[in-house]
């Protein structure tokens, strides 16, 4: 069950590829291993969604941006990981900070152009009821 949930300023659309994003971001999170050199996040589980907020306020609404010679047109983007319970908080802590620098570095280029927010929150149950259907982790379990 390793989400990766995106929500992003609409404008956004129009500078990067959020579907780019997308794939580094669970390439990212297959490389994830735990203190034992397992690896964190099934590959046939993991997913990345991203969804464009076509309506939004951020902060103050560009006035502190236009002051610092910016447009004022400020973006954000949320990166919201679910994970099940039961991995150490080291590892928590490890695959957040390897999908933020993931994140920092797509968004790098355009961070030199334009104000951004970015925040990565990692949440980890408790699941009141979690149930799985997929014939997509098959294809991953061959021994």
């Amino acid at each position: 069950m390793p989400h990766l949930v995106i929500l992003y300023t609409g404008q956004l659309d129009y500078e990067v590829s959020m579907t780019a994003l997308c794939r580094q971001l669970a390439d990212a999170m297959l490389t994830v291993q735990d203190e034992e050199g397992k690896q964190v996040f099934p590959t046939g589980g993991t997913r990345v969604l991203a969804y464009p907020a076509p309506h939004y306020a951020v902060a103050d609404g560009g006035a502190a941006g236009r002051e610092a010679a910016g447009t004022g047109d400020y973006a954000f983007v949320y990166l919201n990981v679910r994970m099940g319970r039961g991995r150490s908080e080291a590892t928590q802590q490890h695959a957040g900070q390897t999908l933020l620098e993931v994140a920092k570095a797509f968004f790098a280029p355009v961070m030199a152009q334009r104000h951004i927010g970015i925040t990565l929150q990692i949440d980890v149950g408790p699941e009141v009821f979690d149930a799985k259907h997929s014939n997509i982790h098959p294809l991953f379990n061959k021994a």
